[in-house]
């Protein structure tokens, strides 16, 4: 009776007509003192048990780093002074976000869609204000400078497609990356819906003198403010000894 339920409820599953296979160029990135950035190659397959169904086939590519909550503050002049008025708490606000697809992005996935899986830049952060009416500039604040700073990049139509079945696009990671690890997801879209979607991870970590100066910062702040403090006396020592001797 159990296995003739068990196969019942198999039968019962959909069949996915599409399935994408993708894989990554690197999936850990060193950060050291030379570290200027990294370029990841992101590649894949669509695995198909039939034809080639209708509608418009498309990929999605989107790399996460880790999520922090980000306090947004909106100046305003009072009395002819600048001072902080209002503020919202971003409470989770992805240190770098990248979206790249296969087309344009009204062509891609539909708002539902976008909303029921929290694809887009403005979708994966959430802001919690305090009486505040107008949180959704604060949001749009904070995007507008991590753009700037290239920690979220939209790059609609840099998936490559070819003959709807290989695919592959690169994702530029700044040179200002955050420790921890980044989440690669891949989202394959018929007919502007999600039809499946696969995850990865990117390793980021600090290596060499920034590992040690990091573990020693936050595991004994003492001993780093100690530290810091006999580079400081040291340098300046130094550097007087040599105008000294410079002088003579």
């Amino acid at each position: 009776m159990l296995r003739l339920t068990l196969l019942l409820l198999l039968c019962a599953l959909p069949v996915r007509s599409e399935e994408v296979i993708a894989g990554l160029s690197q999936n850990r990135v060193a950060i050291n003192t030379n570290f200027d950035g990294s370029e990841i190659l992101v590649f894949g397959a669509i695995k198909r048990e039939g034809p080639i169904p209708d509608g418009a086939l498309h990929v999605i590519v989107t790399v996460a780093g880790p999520s922090d909550p980000v306090i947004v503050r909106r100046k305003s002049r009072e009395m002819g002074i600048w001072v902080n008025s209002d503020a919202v708490e971003v409470d989770r606000a992805p240190s770098f976000y990248a979206v790249a697809t296969s087309g344009p992005w009204e062509d891609v996935i539909s708002d539902t869609e976008d909303l029921r899986h929290k694809i887009s830049i403005g979708r994966a952060i959430r802001s919690v204000g305090a009486d505040v009416t107008d949180t959704g500039n604060f949001t749009e604040a904070l995007i507008r400078i991590r753009l700037r700073n290239g920690l979220y990049q939209t790059r609609p139509n840099s998936v490559t497609l070819a003959d709807a079945t290989l695919f592959n696009t690169q994702v530029a990671l700044p040179a200002n990356l955050t420790e921890g690890n980044y989440t690669v997801r891949f989202y394959l879209t018929r007919g502007r819906e999600v039809i499946d979607s696969r995850e990865t991870t990117i390793f980021v970590r600090k290596v060499g003198l920034e590992r040690f100066l990091f573990n020693l910062a936050y595991d004994r702040p003492l001993a780093y403010g100690v530290l810091a403090l006999a580079i400081a006396i040291a340098a300046g020592w130094g550097a007087s000894a040599a105008f000294r001797y410079l002088r003579s």
